[in-house]
């Protein structure tokens, strides 16, 4: 009586989770990452794709909505055809985490190695052959500039290259005089955040002036002006 009762367990384990499951239709295209079918939110499994509002830069240093261009993409992929996800995972969102597919085609890994999304390594290592193949053909943000998403969610705006480059993040405006070198930065939440020279998020922060993004020749100044120092 053994021998049957271990074989079962073996058998129960195998099988995937009660609450995995498959998701198919018509798809809406909430952002480069995230869909939505019958009412139901899906993020994509090993996937980070820029935030809506980003804004990367292209080869020529020249700004663009990244995070919108890769919603359109999408969009233009799936087309009319269904969409079939294969749940994952739950995220702390309550919105199932799954692998998305339509004409027999992984969105997830497609969106990665056209450069228009990274491999979420936080949470998979799954993508990361089709990131090194984007990277290397220099495929979507991989062509200029970037801030990685997750480090744009937390306030950061200044641009980030897989090789090395110019410091075109740390370049200020001619009008800038060589004393006022302390960065003013407005996170995505409006949180005004000065940066000193030689902290850890300096070189990748861009002063946006026309949004109200400035410079500063002191500490005391920026605090002054409502600015305050970054947290942790």
């Amino acid at each position: 009586m053994i021998r049957p009762i271990i074989a079962f367990t073996t058998l129960l384990l195998s099988v995937s989770p009660l609450w995995a499951q498959t998701i198919t239709g018509r798809a809406s295209v909430i952002d480069g990452d995230t869909l939505e079918i019958r009412g139901t939110r899906i993020r994509f499994h090993g996937v980070d794709a820029p935030e809506s509002a980003q804004l990367c830069q292209d080869a020529g240093g020249r700004a663009y909505r990244c995070g919108q261009q890769a919603a359109l993409a999408l969009s233009d992929k799936i087309g009319s055809a269904n969409v079939t996800c294969q749940q994952k995972d739950v995220d702390r969102y309550q919105r199932i985490v799954a692998q998305c597919s339509a004409n027999r085609i992984d969105l997830n890994g497609w969106l990665i190695e056209q450069g228009y999304a990274l491999a979420y390594r936080q949470y998979s290592t799954e993508y990361v052959p089709q990131e090194d193949a984007a990277r290397k053909a220099k495929r979507g943000l991989w062509a200029g500039s970037f801030t990685p998403p997750w480090d744009w969610r937390r306030g950061e705006r200044g641009p980030s290259k897989a090789e090395p480059a110019p410091q075109v993040s740390s370049s200020r405006p001619q009008s800038t005089s060589s004393d006022c070198r302390i960065k003013g930065n407005i996170s995505a939440k409006g949180e005004k955040i000065y940066h000193l020279p030689g902290s850890r998020a300096y070189d990748r922060t861009v002063v946006n002036e026309a949004a109200g993004e400035r410079w500063f020749c002191s500490e005391s100044d920026a605090i002054t002006a409502g600015w305050r120092a970054p947290k942790g």
